[in-house]
């Protein structure tokens, strides 16, 4: 939990002082998966890296499993930071170590034995799916091979919580998304808590339970992955969520929209419909009540989460529209609409 943490780095030379957080409360469950999201410089390395005590903030205070991190001393914070797993967007791994040694070496730190380190390493490599490469260095590894290894080597002292910063950003779609599905694993079978920090929505939306929307250092907008994707609040967060697959006006028709309905025929919607109206043929039926006919123009019916979730592009006859008909119709069924042109 974040309780009204900030930081701010002083001047230095010419440069002013700078403030990297602002105020920022989170309460982050046990058990969840919670992604911040951002862009660069708004203060997600800052964010993490008073999570794990790296910095301590300004003012505010860091409870990691009910231990408040910024106010130990620094030979109490080693011992709470093996709590804290951390795994990082270039891997981190030491070249000379093989990847059975990368993972064991916090507990060489720790003062383990050696069967003890033997047993719980190649447990670990097993269950990232690596145990025929425990022999192999870093240079032999491909780049979701290394990031494997991260994770195995983070989950070594038995966290309570997993800190992920941009994790996958190095890496390509397809292995991407079979980290993804690793973290995924580690946290329903493990029961970690993963924060996890990035600067991309197709992340959150794969694995995040709940989200944050960092800038400028504050959290401007908070809450379920499901819900912020179908009422984003923030032009930010919009701006994240239009970046998706799917979610842009499609082309063909991009072109053809304009905005005066005094000359159209037909005006086009951006349709969100979340839960059980995603799966409904809301679109169908009233179509059929009000007698008109509803042209689907593109969009994309997918799931956040377990929550279906559906973006569609509709256009309406604009004499329906204009008489509001059409919108009440729509909102009455639970479904949130947004005119984004007309078609002479």
């Amino acid at each position: 939990m974040l309780d009204r943490v900030s930081k701010t780095f002083s001047a230095r030379g010419n440069d002013p002082a700078v403030a990297a957080l602002k105020d920022i409360s989170l309460a982050i469950p046990r058990g969840e998966i919670y992604g911040v999201i951002g862009r660069s410089g708004a203060g997600k390395s800052t964010l993490i890296r008073t999570i794990n005590g790296l910095e301590r903030p300004s003012s505010g205070d860091v409870i990691v499993d009910g231990v408040t991190i910024n106010r130990l001393d620094e030979r109490a914070l080693r011992g709470e930071r093996r709590k804290i797993g951390m795994i990082f967007q270039h891997f981190n791994l030491l070249s000379s170590r093989t990847a059975f040694d990368n993972v064991a070496l916090p507990l060489e730190l720790v003062g383990l034995s050696r069967t003890a380190i033997r047993e719980k390493v190649l447990g670990l490599l097993d269950l990232v799916g690596l145990s025929d490469k425990k022999d192999r260095y870093p240079v032999e590894l491909s780049g979701g091979q290394k990031q494997r290894v991260g994770i195995a080597r983070a989950l070594a002292t038995d966290p309570k919580v997993l800190l992920s910063d941009e994790a996958t950003s190095a890496l390509d779609p397809e292995t991407t998304r079979s980290i993804l599905s690793l973290l995924a694993r580690v946290n329903a079978e493990l029961g970690v808590t993963i924060v996890l920090i990035t600067h991309e929505m197709t992340v959150i939306k794969e694995i995040c339970h709940r989200v944050g929307v960092i800038e400028a250092g504050s959290i401007i907008e908070e809450g379920p992955v499901s819900e912020v994707f179908a009422h984003p609040r923030t032009t930010t967060a919009r701006s994240f969520i239009g970046s998706l697959p799917g979610r842009e006006v499609p082309a063909a028709l991009a072109g053809r929209l304009g905005a005066d309905p005094a000359t159209a025929t037909q005006t086009v919607l951006r349709l969100t419909l979340t839960g059980d109206a995603a799966s409904q043929p809301l679109v169908t039926r009233i179509a059929r009540e009000l007698g008109i006919d509803i042209a689907l123009l593109g969009g994309q019916i997918d799931s956040i989460g377990s929550h279906p979730f559906a973006l569609l592009y509709a256009g309406v006859p604009t004499g329906a529209w204009a008489n509001g008909a059409v919108t009440a119709a729509l909102e009455a069924a639970g479904v949130d609409t947004e005119v984004i042109g007309h078609v002479a």
